[in-house]
């Protein structure tokens, strides 16, 4: 197993990784992930090199902002309505078969 530079991960650590993980890797598995976790590890220092004390953390790059709509009463189906197509009903309710040992 060579060892890689691409951010200081060798394909021991993940091979040891793998076994910690119950995962059989073949060479060529160890090789690719050695090389993917190392542009990984490159890519985590280049962004803590630009996020500073100043560079507030953010959980996505656009502002996002729910969208509601008041919470008005609206014309509907009526009870006859929403129940006219069930198999079975229990007054206002529909009937279905108990799943559970609960009341």
């Amino acid at each position: 197993m060579s060892e890689s530079s691409a951010g200081d991960i060798s394909a021991e650590q993940v091979a040891h990784l793998a076994n910690l993980a119950r995962i059989d890797l073949s060479p060529e598995e160890l090789e690719s992930l050695t090389k993917e976790l190392g542009q990984i590890v490159e890519s985590v220092a280049k962004v803590q090199e630009v996020a500073g004390p100043d560079v507030p953390a953010t959980s996505h790059p656009l502002p996002l902002t729910n969208v509601f709509r008041a919470d008005e009463v609206r014309p509907s189906l009526t009870v006859e309505q929403a129940l006219s197509g069930a198999p079975a009903r229990e007054g206002d309710r529909f009937k279905v078969a108990t799943i559970l040992d609960e009341e």
